[in-house]
């Protein structure tokens, strides 16, 4: 049986029960749970009760980036996932997920969502974006981020091949890490909400939203000519 390393960060995050309770609520036993406290002053005792099931791990305040990529240092299983910490998983989100990779062999995969806002009420429902071919994605990607990084599953070889994230990118670092994916990979999806993304007035995308308009910018230029070139391949096919 194929385990799945679920990474899930916590910065000072009030929500943070919710998302484990959902990761201890599925139906996909082979699961092992990091989460990783990047500095945290508050709400810390919402993971006491949870000490016992998880590996916890402490560290300086880095980021997000940081803290995934302390948790994939420490991840033991053939398939890694990323929650946020005020995200909630569905009850069959590895279970259905981890099949539909092994039946097409993908090594990369996102599915799709609800809304929901901070009382855990789904405000919009099924807002996955998918593009039927890859060139089509390709393309798309080059524009701009439409994978919501918390509905992922990734073979934890992918990453010997990619990189780990990049930890100078504060809020972006999922894009770019995307990116360097479908330059290699071959990108599923799978058109069923397995994830409810919290929208709440604290929430990093909020906060941050000037400084995320920069980092797309420099994401963009990053791979611009590498992301060219794939496209350039697959539309010569």
């Amino acid at each position: 049986m194929k385990k799945v390393s679920i990474i899930i960060p916590f910065y000072n995050c009030a929500y943070i029960d919710q998302a484990l309770d959902s990761v201890f609520k599925q139906t996909y036993p082979h699961i092992e749970v990091i989460v990783i406290n990047d500095g945290s002053t508050e709400h810390y005792e919402k993971i006491t009760p949870y000490l016992d099931r998880i590996i916890y791990i402490e560290k300086g305040n880095g980021g997000t980036a940081s803290a995934l990529n302390m948790g994939l240092s420490r991840a033991t299983g053939d398939y890694i996932c990323w929650l946020s910490s005020d995200d909630m998983y569905s009850t069959n989100k590895i279970e259905n997920q981890l099949a539909y990779m092994l039946k097409t062999n993908a090594s990369f995969s996102y599915t799709n969502y609800h809304l929901i806002n901070k009382e855990g009420a789904i405000t919009s429902r099924g807002i996955g974006i998918y593009y039927p071919t890859r060139l089509q994605i390709l393309k798309e990607m080059s524009k701009g981020n439409f994978i919501n990084g918390c509905s992922v599953m990734i073979k934890k070889e992918v990453f010997d091949r990619v990189g780990i994230f990049d930890e100078t990118l504060p809020y972006t670092h999922d894009y770019d890490m995307w990116l360097r994916i479908i330059e290699q990979f071959s990108v599923y999806y799978i058109d069923e909400p397995l994830l409810y993304y919290r929208i709440h007035e604290k929430m990093g995308t909020m906060q941050h939203a000037r400084t995320i308009k920069k980092e797309v910018k420099r994401v963009k230029a990053a791979h611009k000519d590498s992301i060219q070139q794939v496209i350039a391949q697959e539309q010569a096919k």
